[in-house]
């Protein structure tokens, strides 16, 4: 797809030709109507922001280990905080086409909480202290919903394509989905066969030797062995955790025993990062 070139010097100038819309709008619908609005200047403000960079290969440059995902984090809660501060003005003008009305955040959100306190009242529901009411998320094993789209580099593809046939056969031998292999490689090595970390990790998975000893691997510095012994461990930690990929994510980076001492995902910054980042990855191939 090709990129979209954006010019901004009046942002604005796409919209006064907009025809406005009568009649009256609920308070739910107005709050949607706002949402709706804001998302699109978010929108529009992560792809000019993209367009800037999009000749030195993003923030970081393309070479940069690591680099892809944090280009997107960064671009994401730039154009969301620009939107929520003072924004480009494109939510208001927006707004005001449709509904007749100024645009007023404060107003909405403030009405939402009182007006959802007194169902709750009534319906002796709990409620939490933004307003909403709170529902029990049903969480399954594929479900990775609240996690963003994170495209590597072109390079970064280039050196893990070529693995593709290792990892389609280690995806068949051990039953994993032939993504999550490759976005854990992108995460750990970015494709580099040679790869090793501070803690001795090794290779495109980032074996450890004690945990390459106990899946058979010799050489962790040979690619096939490596992803096979990388798979293997894997679908270990998904068996133990009953398909739950953040669980075996967790434990992937930061060892069973952190999982175990925490009941769930360890608080360490470095495991979440590596969580949203291996996801983020996922959700790309899968798109």
């Amino acid at each position: 797809m090709e990129e979209l070139k954006l010019k901004t010097t009046n942002p604005l100038k796409h919209f006064t030709e907009t025809p406005q819309t009568s009649g009256k709008y609920s308070l739910e619908e107005r709050q949607e109507i706002a949402k709706a609005s804001k998302g699109f200047e978010s929108l529009l403000t992560g792809m000019m922001l993209k367009s800037m960079t999009s000749t030195t290969e993003g923030l970081f440059g393309e070479d940069s280990y690591g680099g892809d995902f944090f280009d997107t984090i960064f671009n994401a809660e730039m154009s969301s905080q620009i939107s929520e501060s003072q924004g480009l003005g494109i939510a208001e003008q927006i707004y005001r086409k449709i509904t007749g009305e100024e645009l007023d955040l404060n107003a909405l959100n403030q009405k939402s909480a009182k007006a959802v306190s007194e169902i709750g009242d009534i319906n002796n529901t709990e409620v939490s202290s933004t307003g909403s009411t709170e529902k029990q998320k049903e969480v399954t094993v594929s479900d990775t919903d609240g996690f963003r789209e994170i495209k590597p580099s072109n390079r970064t593809l280039d050196r893990v394509e070529r693995f593709d046939n290792l990892i389609d056969k280690a995806a068949e031998e051990f039953n994993i989905d032939r993504n999550i292999i490759k976005s854990i490689i992108m995460a750990e090595s970015a494709g580099n066969e040679k790869a090793v970390s501070k803690a001795n990790a090794k290779g495109l998975m980032q074996l450890m030797d004690g945990t390459a000893t106990d899946m058979g691997v010799k050489n962790s510095f040979d690619p096939k062995q490596n992803i096979y012994g990388g798979a293997k461990y894997f679908s270990g930690l998904l068996r133990q955790y009953n398909g739950d990929l953040e669980l075996s994510l967790a434990a992937y980076n930061a060892g069973p025993g952190n999982v175990q001492k925490y009941n769930g995902v360890p608080p360490f910054e470095e495991t979440n990062t590596y969580i949203q980042r291996v996801i983020g990855y996922y959700n790309y191939f899968n798109g």
